[in-house]
């Protein structure tokens, strides 16, 4: 029988649940003129019309392998209305949409504009990428041995066991994903301390969500690799011991979860063309988040649908209004609002009134 650990229940409640839907390059359109007045959105009237400098950066067309790349050294816009200046940096940025200053670019463009941002895979994410994964298969495959080991060799139990700690880590490491989904969709700028340029990722791939399309595996997951990585499991496993393997393993798979749950995002925004066929079979049986129900996030004004790695939770929480009960709550605390709020002021309405359910 395994002894509860207090150090195991802390840390279950300490690591941080968090995704990916992690995108590492902000959508900023490239292909927009200097010098063009924005039309101003109709779901973000406060915004106001923009016009963008042209004394801050310039887009480069490049043409590699028939892919076309947009590199645009991050901007400023001036808002026409009052005079003021706004970019990705400032809550005024809004996703990167109409009222925001930003035009999405014109057909499938990837538009990559974060500062040494590349959509090249290099050595070094290979090295990271790989050097993750075998110290995260290490410590599964050894959390599993111990449990048989201390089990006496009974295979059934161990089978059990382990096939059971899998399937709750894969299904809390698509609810993290979510909570983490909308906590950066919605809340924080590029000015954020820590989180800023992970914020301003999230926030700017709704302008142009294609780009993540153009990234090679490691090139999209190797970030994660950082809060997800090696330190973060071997000190789990630490605390976690010997006498309890399977604390080992359902963070071993989570973190390892977590870091793909980029590339499952990636897959969504694929047609069926592009995936390999067990890739679309994947999402056929719901294992990963598939194009229709992750499209319905990508509708103004984002309200719902935030969990990127099989999507199991969403139904749940945006039925039961997880969500804005948690913008309601945060609002109540520091007056903050949600930018879902800000694309729609009716949902801003019903949630104040305290009708957190996803109208659909």
């Amino acid at each position: 029988m395994m002894k509860f650990n207090t150090r195991i229940f802390l840390w279950t409640i300490l690591v941080p649940a968090s995704s990916s839907a992690f995108t590492p390059s902000i959508a900023l359109p490239a292909s927009s003129p200097s010098h063009s007045i924005r039309v101003q959105s109709r779901l973000c009237p406060a915004l106001g019309s923009t016009l963008l400098r042209d004394d801050v950066g310039k887009a480069i067309p490049t043409d590699e392998g028939g892919r076309k790349e947009y590199t645009q050294v991050p901007g400023m816009e001036v808002d026409l209305m009052n005079g003021s200046a706004k970019s990705y940096l400032d809550d005024g940025f809004v996703f990167g949409l109409d009222g925001s200053g930003l035009e999405r670019p014109k057909g499938k463009v990837a538009s990559v504009v974060v500062e040494g941002d590349s959509l090249e895979t290099t050595p070094q994410q290979i090295g990271i990428v790989s050097a993750t994964f075998a110290a995260h298969f290490y410590f599964a495959a050894n959390a599993i041995a111990q449990f048989y080991s201390q089990s006496d060799g009974n295979t059934e139990l161990t089978a059990v066991a382990a096939l059971g700690t899998i399937v709750a880590s894969w299904i809390l490491a698509d609810f993290g994903s979510g909570v983490f989904h909308w906590a950066v969709d919605n809340y924080g700028n590029g000015r954020t301390p820590v989180m800023g340029s992970i914020i301003a990722a999230f926030q700017g791939h709704h302008s142009a969500p294609w780009t993540i399309t153009y990234r090679g595996f490691c090139n999209n997951v190797w970030k994660l690799c950082i809060p997800f990585g090696i330190p973060t499991i071997s000190i789990i496993s630490y605390l976690a011991g010997p006498e309890n393997s399977m604390v080992t393993l359902f963070f071993s798979v989570f973190c390892a979860i977590e870091i793909m749950s980029q590339e499952l995002h990636k897959w969504s925004h694929m047609t069926v063309k592009e995936t390999p066929t067990w890739v679309n079979t994947l999402q056929d049986l719901g294992i990963s988040i598939g194009r229709v129900p992750h499209a319905k996030h990508h509708l103004a004004p984002y309200d719902g649908n935030y969990c990127i790695v099989s999507g199991i939770c969403n139904e749940a929480l945006d039925n039961s209004g997880f969500f804005r009960w948690m913008e309601h709550r945060i609002y109540e605390i520091n007056g903050i609002e949600s930018n879902a709020w800000k694309l729609d002021p009716e949902l801003r309405d019903r949630t104040l009134r305290g009708q957190y359910q996803l109208q659909l």
